[in-house]
């Protein structure tokens, strides 16, 4: 039997999976962001909506900024650089594209992450519901994007030296975030 039982975890050797398994756990994250709009109301600030509040936060604020990194600062360029002269300019214009939404996500999360500040110390029970949908169709737009175009053409075009060079990069930053 060749298939598995228990579910495979990406590890930092497979880069683009575990690219892929950030963009599942942000949908988790958007999920539970959408459950509190339904959840405040009947019961305020509570200690789930509390704890959810903190989870949706220190998601954000730890793994995307190093999923952004990853991408920004070690994907792109070297996509970028692999590009053949006749699809350079297309590879460019795609990755001028994905930071444009990398921009709006930031602008878009922090509107709500002032919110779920405030309902994680149990100050407000308040979430606008605008925020949180402008929220998630930006990052869900933005993971079908990567899903589809960006992932595959990371694997048609990146050599096994730059995935190693990309499992290093996103190795090393990790290992600094916890660090300190």
């Amino acid at each position: 039997m060749t298939d598995s039982l228990l579910p495979h975890a990406p590890s930092l050797d497979e880069p683009l999976e575990m690219l892929t398994a950030c963009h599942e756990r942000i949908e988790a994250q958007l999920k539970t962001l959408e459950r509190l709009l339904v959840y405040l109301p009947p019961h305020g600030a509570d200690d789930q909506a509390r704890q959810a509040a903190r989870n949706v936060l220190r998601y954000f604020e730890l793994a995307g900024p190093n999923h952004h990194a990853d991408e920004e600062r070690n994907l792109f360029p070297t996509l970028i650089a692999r590009a053949g002269a006749s699809e350079t300019a297309t590879v460019q214009s795609f990755v001028r594209e994905l930071l444009e939404d990398h921009r709006q996500m930031a602008a878009a999360l922090d509107v709500v992450r002032g919110q779920l500040g405030l309902i994680a110390e149990g100050r407000s029970a308040a979430l606008e519901a605008d925020a949180v949908h402008a929220l998630a169709d930006v990052y869900r737009r933005h993971i079908a994007k990567e899903n589809e175009r960006l992932i595959p053409l990371s694997r048609r075009l990146l050599r096994p030296e730059d995935i190693a060079t990309l499992s290093r990069a996103m190795t090393e930053r990790r290992s600094t975030a916890y660090r300190g």
